[in-house]
Order: C-alpha cells, then sequence, then structure tokens
C-alpha cells in the first residue's frame, strides 16, 4: 500500500509530536513513524523540569526563553491538562570553587534577559527551610518551570491527530530514496509512504535512519538514572539542582577524563516534585551505549546526595526508579535542520537534557523550515552541516 503525505516524521518523542503539532495547525497532512510505542524514549523517561538555568548563554537559552513563553500559551491551547507550573529554581552551591563557576555563569545568563541572581544561605532558607546547612549560597530564578512530560506529548498528539495527523506504531524505514517530487520510503510493513518532506525526530536512535542515507551524525546516547519517591508534602518553595550538576553538563563534552565516580557517572543532583506530590530525584549523564538497566550502587549514590542536600529526606520511600536516553551530540548542541545534500530532509534531535524544555520551540522552528520560512532564530550553529563540513573536510 502506498501512503501519501505532505510530511512524514520518524519518531514519536516530545520534539516529534511538537513539529507534528505545529505542521498540522498550518493545515499540513502529517504522518507519524514509530517504531516502538508513543514516546517509548527519552520523552517518557526524563524529569519534568523546564529549567532555564542549565541553558548556555546565547541560542540555547534564548530558545528556552521563548520556549517558556509558547508553554503558557499551549497550556490554554492544547487538549488536555499539561500540568504546566512555573515554581521557580534554586541551584546550591557548596564551596567558594562552585561559587565562583556559578557567579560567573549567573552573570552571563542575565545579560540575555534571565532573571536569575546568586542568594546567601540565609536568603535560601526562606525557599528551601529544609536545606542542609553546608550549602553556602544559591542560585535563584524566577522563571524556571515544570511540565508532565507525558501528560505534554499525549496532549501534543491528541491536537495533532484532531488535525488529522496519523500514526503508524510498530514499523520502521529500511529505505529512503529522493524522486522528482517526493521523498519514497519503504516501511519494514511492506507499504510505501510518499511524502515531500522527511523529519527525523528519533533522538538518540537518529543514526539508524540517516544511515540509509549514508549520512552519520555524532549523536549517541547519554544515560540518565532517575528515582521516584513517595507522594510527601513539598519540600521548599523551588525544585533544586546542584551546582555540580551544571559543573557536570559543561564538562561531559570537554576532552578531560576523569577516574572519579562523580564525573565517570555525570553525577548530579536535580530534585523536583510533581503535582501529584511524588518527587523525582536524579541524575546521572553516562556514556553506557544503550543499556537501560539502573544500578543499585549509582541508585545509593542519588540516594546519599538526597540525605546530604536534605537531611529530612533521609528516611523517605522510594517506589521505583528508571533510566533513559538523552539524545548527546559531541558539541552539546542540538541538530536542527536540512541535511546538506539532501533536500527536503530535515534533523531535529540531539537536544540530550534540553527537549522537553525546547519542544514548543523546536515544532515551531521545524515547521518553518520545512514550509520553507525563515524561522525566527539564527539557526547557523545547530545546522547538521556542522558536522557534515568537518567530516568531508577530514576525508580529504
Amino acid at each position: 500500500m502506498i501512503i501519501k503525505s505532505d510530511i512524514a516524521i520518524f519518531g514519536s518523542g516530545v520534539n516529534g509530536l511538537s513539529t507534528a503539532y505545529e505542521l498540522s495547525k498550518r493545515g499540513k497532512s502529517v504522518l507519524i513513524v514509530e517504531k516502538h510505542e508513543l514516546g517509548a524514549g527519552a520523552s517518557s523517561s526524563c524529569d519534568d523540569m523546564i529549567f532555564l538555568q542549565t541553558k548556555k548563554p546565547g541560542i540555547l537559552l534564548e530558545m528556552a526563553l521563548r520556549s517558556l513563553e509558547l508553554f503558557k500559551d499551549l497550556r490554554k491551547e492544547l487538549p488536555c491538562d499539561i500540568e504546566f507550573d512555573t515554581r521557580g529554581g534554586t541551584i546550591l552551591i557548596e564551596n567558594e570553587d562552585q561559587l565562583s563557576v556559578m557567579q560567573d555563569f549567573v552573570s552571563k545568563q542575565a545579560q540575555y534577559g534571565l532573571d536569575v541572581e546568586i542568594i546567601d544561605a540565609k536568603a535560601l532558607k526562606k525557599i528551601q527551610p529544609f536545606v542542609s546547612p553546608h550549602v553556602i549560597a544559591s542560585t535563584y530564578g524566577t522563571k524556571d518551570s515544570q511540565v508532565n512530560p507525558l501528560r505534554l506529548m499525549y496532549a501534543f498528539y491528541a491536537g495533532a491527530t484532531k488535525r488529522g495527523t496519523r500514526l503508524l506504531r510498530g514499523v520502521w524505514p529500511v529505505s529512503i530514496a529522493s524522486k522528482s517530487s517526493h521523498w519514497a520510503i519503504s516501511l519494514s510493513s511492506g507499504d510505501t509512504v510518499e511524502a515531500g518532506s522527511v523529519v527525523n525526530a528519533t533522538g538518540a536512535w537518529t543514526n539508524e535512519v540517516t544511515r540509509l542515507l549514508d549520512v552519520e551524525l555524532p549523536i549517541s546516547p547519554r544515560k540518565g538514572q532517575i528515582m521516584v519517591t513517595e507522594a510527601i508534602p513539598a519540600v521548599g518553595k523551588t525544585n533544586v539542582l546542584s551546582a555540580q550538576y551544571i559543573v557536570s553538563k559543561l564538562r561531559s563534552h570537554s576532552d578531560k577524563k576523569s577516574e572519579s565516580v562523580v564525573d565517570r557517572l555525570g553525577l548530579g543532583f536535580a530534585f523536583t516534585g510533581t503535582e501529584n506530590g511524588n518527587y523525582l530525584l536524579g541524575s546521572t549523564r553516562e556514556d553506557a551505549g544503550f543499556d537501560k538497566t539502573t544500578n543499585p550502587e549509582t541508585l545509593t549514590l542519588l540516594a546519599k546526595q538526597l540525605k546530604r542536600f536534605f537531611p529530612v529526606m533521609a528516611d523517605i520511600h522510594f517506589i521505583r526508579t528508571f533510566a533513559g536516553f538523552r539524545p548527546s551530540t559531541s558539541d552539546g548542541m542540538p541538530i536542527i535542520g536540512e541535511l546538506p545534500d539532501h533536500p527536503g530532509f530535515f534533523i531535529a534531535a540531539g537536544h540530550e537534557g534540553d527537549g522537553i524544555a525546547l519542544s514548543p520551540i523546536t515544532g515551531k522552528v521545524m515547521a518553518d523550515l520545512v514550509e520553507g520560512k525563515k524561522p525566527e532564530f539564527n539557526l547557523e550553529k545547530l545546522n547538521p552541516a556542522r558536522f557534515l563540513k568537518s567530516a568531508k573536510e577530514a576525508s580529504i
């Protein structure tokens, strides 16, 4: 059977779905091709934070700020509650070295319009009364928010299907060919899809699709392990990270190698409360291939971190653990744009830990690119050409 559509999207994670939703709003016929189930990858195995303070000053922070504005509209526009909430965020600082790094980081973020500052331990206690006395200072940002990733995916999906978007589950492409007026995609089911444009939004599995075009991108899985607590009363007013988490994220793309457990696991402290009272505790940034298992030793380290930052949580119960794969790129920046030498074939992947936070703006700029419109951001630094050009030069 031949299935025709204006756009075919590979992957039904949050960025594939946000792109489908935006394109369907613009009157395009959209077909989503999903190898497994809706949101079976990173989007269903992550925390719920829209934490602007973790974004590097520059294009990512600018896009995150715009995305936050879009979230405010989406919570009213989408057909179901996405549990969007703005509680603010704090990044806990334990020593003078971390304080120095965070002062520089915060100063640069403030220059890009982020409402963030460094507060002392006394001011922190008013926001986080149960925090350990060893914490010497903290950042405080008023715009840090959160959203339920599962509800967000379902809402994008429901909104898109209401406008005609179709989903094929349990199938995957086995060949992709460019024709004079469309892309011809042979599926594992034996069906053929004919689409004017293609969007590859398969996250850590991006190269399973691009290899069909003899294209390899530097994108790989970075595992994050997370623990979930029983439902408890609110612990403080904000969601929380540690300065070590920021350091881990910044170092994860450097050439520096370390034998320490903290650096090897990319261990950082992330603590966020859900609407129903459960808390998500994380996380790691592990280069472990596609191993999705959780590790008791690593989980013990996460639990010890929680007790160290919040001694009041020493006897809390954990009800489950899970791990997910952040799609990581070699330079720590997403890949958003059209593949060179493959007009009409687009990539929206490599967001690592920013996928949920950037999903509204990703969907919007991807729809612009597919329609041949100039997006509201200069996406040169995110273009896949930055990698393919380097690879081509290296082979000469």
